[in-house]
């Protein structure tokens, strides 16, 4: 049996349909396959958000004689309220992996519907202000990665703060049309990348845009360093922002750093199968390879990496409360080509559901013991794609800086091989999108 090219994104597209049952009420925010067959659901759905951001982009171009701009004031480092330790703190190996290395962007749109307490307040000071106070406590935040021996990192906490850039644009919340979801047109100008702020070593290890509109809603965009703290640890660090906003002296949950709890052990032992971290030869990776006409090995292992995190209670992983580093894995459903197009949906479900059975405590500490015993490899990107859900972790539009709940908070697209799964309402269509 021979499998065209065409048909891999089918095999595909069976695991990435797979690991959606696991999110009720949620979508495949990106694939990224491109072949000439019929497009697959999630990929219409990502077309048609496509074409939407073109109108809107039309609607904010044609609203009045100036085009959509963003003037934004001189970037400036945000620095803890009160000072704080002066210290290095090392990072996991869960922590400092090669596959991490890179800033996570996000965003959250909010509406003109301040508080009482809000009133007449400037939302660019207000969270300021919130920034400031919360650093005292995640003080690592205001800090530098540094790099020591064997490349291990570490942070530098200086206190040298956390970049902050005020800005202004000539559009209202509505102007980005009744679904605010991704993928976000002018993204570039809502998140501006500050020369020499994009580093893993030596640079902020958070960006915060926040950017002012003309119906007196803003939006609030984010980047921050990877190897510090994974979606959890972000979402505890903008609760604590909002306490302060609150009026709170202290955190509700008071951070901890404790990351020797997810580091080598000694001495360390891989325990596990970890097919993500295979080290694979990608010259013969036909997913690179998009022409539908080549031919594809029915022998061929093919991937999908669901990424899990142990703070899931229902792996029975007890972290202290507040822990705030990375606590995720990436095990892999694996498949041969042949198999996974022969027997269809039904054994993909349970080859995902297989795959993420396996997260444990002892599966996280034994890639910890992998980065430590193999010298951090790159999960592998041979005939694979990572899936992420945030179904668990959707709070993010709940975060409220004292005007309401986000229209929209969360990633603002894929990034490479990693694809989001979201919960959303679609307004036009009358109901949640889902598989």
């Amino acid at each position: 049996m021979i499998i065209h090219m065409s048909f891999l994104s089918f095999i595909m597209n069976e695991f990435l349909l797979a690991s959606t049952f696991f999110s009720p009420n949620s979508f495949v925010l990106f694939v990224p396959i491109s072949t000439n067959r019929k497009p697959q659901k999630q990929e219409l759905r990502h077309n048609q958000a496509l074409t939407k951001q073109s109108v809107i982009s039309s609607r904010m171009a044609s609203k009045s004689s100036q085009p959509f701009s963003v003037t934004r004031q001189a970037p400036e480092l945000i620095v803890p309220a009160k000072p704080t330790p002066n210290e290095v703190k090392q990072l996991s190996n869960i922590d400092d992996q090669e596959a991490i290395r890179f800033h996570v962007p996000f965003i959250f749109f909010y509406r003109n519907n301040p508080s009482s307490a809000m009133k007449e307040k400037d939302p660019v000071k207000v969270i300021r202000e919130a920034l400031s106070k919360a650093l005292v406590f995640y003080y690592p935040f205001a800090g530098r990665v540094r790099e020591g021996s064997n490349r291990k990192l570490m942070v530098d906490c200086n206190g040298e703060g956390v970049l902050f850039v005020e800005a202004n644009a000539n559009v209202t919340v509505d102007d980005f049309g009744p679904e605010i979801q991704p993928p976000f047109t002018c993204l570039d100008e809502l998140m501006h990348i500050v020369p020499g702020s994009d580093g893993i070593v030596g640079c902020p290890l958070m960006s915060i845009q926040v950017t002012r509109l003309e119906c007196g809603g803003f939006i609030l965009a984010l980047r921050w360093n990877h190897t510090l703290c994974d979606a959890y640890g972000v979402m505890q660090f903008l609760k604590t922002m909002e306490q302060m906003i609150q009026g709170a002296i202290t955190p509700s949950t008071m951070p901890v750093w404790q990351r020797k709890l997810l580091s080598a052990r000694n001495p360390p032992r891989i325990t596990c199968i970890h097919h993500e971290y295979e080290q694979l030869d990608d010259s013969k990776d036909t997913l690179k390879n998009t022409n539908p006409n080549d031919l594809l090995d029915p022998d061929q292992i093919v991937r999908l990496s669901c990424l899990t995190n142990v703070q899931n209670k229902s792996y029975n992983f007890r972290l202290p409360k507040g822990y705030y580093g990375n606590t995720f894995a990436f095990p892999a459903a694996c498949s041969k080509a042949d198999l996974l197009c022969r027997r269809g949906l039904g054994y993909a479900v349970e080859l995902v559901k297989k795959a993420k059975a396996q997260m444990s405590g002892e599966y996280i500490q034994s890639v910890a013991d992998l980065m430590e015993i193999k010298g951090r490899p790159k999960y592998t990107n041979m005939e694979n794609f990572i899936i992420v859900s945030y179904g668990k972790i959707s709070g993010f539009a709940e975060v409220d800086f004292g005007w309401g709940k986000a229209v929209y908070g969360g990633p603002t697209g894929a990034i490479s091989l990693i694809s989001f799964c979201m919960q959303f309402k679609n307004v036009l269509w009358r109901g949640s999108l889902g598989f």
